[in-house]
């Protein structure tokens, strides 16, 4: 049985990738959803669900809740970096992760996050604040600002099951990302939280997002140097 689901989902996989790069399905095209995937392969939406989530992770398509699945656009050659949950970089170094919500709440936008989000100031913005910790040893502070029209129930998610990375990743596919990186000394109460010596060097990673052709997210994900390091290059996950 479960040797026949394996089949049966590398089948829809193999088919729908045939399907892109004969040409047949174009670059933001539909592709044919769980239940029509359940009819045409006689199988169950499980196993559906699982070639799309897939093909999604490959950068095949891309998934917009409640609308469909879509044949992902050709990545542009500028683009240095991709990105990537904290919990799978942390589990592929061997390690153990962990994360503490420090804030998750709806606020006004001020006004330098309003200009950064293409928003009014006071216009409504989901604000969190997570640590990530691996073995309960804080290698990330995530800071990040949300605009609720991609992602509504960004507040309802529990984030010590699923990091908003994946989260935002599933309803709010990336079309455009920008990443500016320094070496900072952070402030005290990021210190503080991180758990590291006043005058240690950390990373800063300042990302913005788009999706559905407007920005999505701003973060700022702070790193002790000595705990983690950036790499060029991030794979989606």
């Amino acid at each position: 049985m479960a040797e026949q689901s394996f089949a049966l989902f590398e089948r829809i996989k193999k088919s729908i990738i045939h399907d892109i790069e004969s040409g047949k399905l174009k670059p933001d095209d539909k592709v044919p959803s769980e239940t029509e995937l359940t009819r045409m392969f006689n199988t169950s939406r499980m196993t559906a669900n699982r070639a799309l989530k897939e093909l999604t992770e490959e950068g095949r398509i891309v998934r917009a809740q409640g609308v469909g699945s879509f044949v992902a656009r050709p990545k542009p050659e500028a683009a240095l970096l991709e990105i990537k949950s904290i919990a799978k970089e942390i589990a592929q170094w061997g390690g153990e992760h962990s994360s503490e919500v420090l804030v998750l709440r709806e606020e006004k936008a001020s006004e330098e996050i309003a200009k950064k989000m293409g928003l009014n100031p006071l216009d409504p913005v989901f604000h969190s604040i997570m640590l990530h910790k691996d073995r309960d040893i804080c290698v990330q502070h995530s800071e990040r600002f949300i605009n609720p029209k991609v992602a509504p129930d960004y507040l309802k998610q529990d984030f010590n099951v699923i990091t908003p990375n994946e989260y935002l990743m599933e309803v709010a596919p990336v079309q455009q990302a920008e990443h500016i990186i320094e070496a900072v000394i952070c402030k005290k109460e990021i210190q503080k939280r991180l758990k590291i010596k006043p005058g240690e060097p950390c990373l800063s990673l300042t990302r913005r997002t788009w999706s559905f052709d407007r920005v999505a997210t701003y973060s700022i994900i702070i790193s002790p140097g000595s705990r983690y390091k950036l790499k060029g290059k991030f794979t989606r996950g």
